[in-house]
């Protein structure tokens, strides 16, 4: 299954993580990327697809590869649902300027001020690779993720 933007460039961005630090997605190429935009850390949909995500070692089956998660969170909540949860992949802010990365990808919902649930796999060249969105409550299939990175 292809989704919005497969086959271009992947829109770069700068956000914060949880940790306060900077992140350019654009200095992971050379490495594929999974860049999961959830709505919010501690809804509970988004908490069991972190929560997959973080008991997945198996997902690049020893391949390199990059989790970045995107919310528009702040990075004080993102950092308390990571200690919460034992999360240590990046958890990365889109709270201000607020949803501009998750604009950028087109799964900004203007009307709740949240990122949908959009999945984007970049290649190591920094092209969209293959991508997914699930409706608001409808929770992704971490195997869809290692199906989409076998065939990278």
């Amino acid at each position: 299954m292809t989704g919005p933007l497969t086959g271009t460039e992947a829109p770069d961005f700068t956000l914060t993580d949880q940790h306060g630090r900077r992140v350019t997605l654009s200095d992971f190429r050379g490495t594929p990327v999974l860049v999961v935009f959830v709505p919010f850390a501690f809804s509970d949909v988004c908490t069991n697809e972190l929560v997959d995500l973080r008991d997945a070692p198996d997902l690049s089956e020893g391949k390199p590869l990059e989790v970045i998660v995107v919310s528009c969170d702040s990075i004080y909540t993102l950092k308390a649902w990571a200690d919460a949860h034992a999360y240590t992949a990046e958890l990365l802010s889109d709270f201000w300027p607020h949803g501009e990365a998750s604009t950028a990808y087109g799964v900004f919902n203007d009307a709740k001020g949240l990122a949908t649930r959009g999945t984007f796999l970049i290649d190591a060249a920094g092209t969209v690779a293959w991508s997914v969105v699930n409706p608001t409550g409808e929770a992704r299939d971490v195997d869809d993720y290692r199906a989409a990175i076998a065939a990278l």
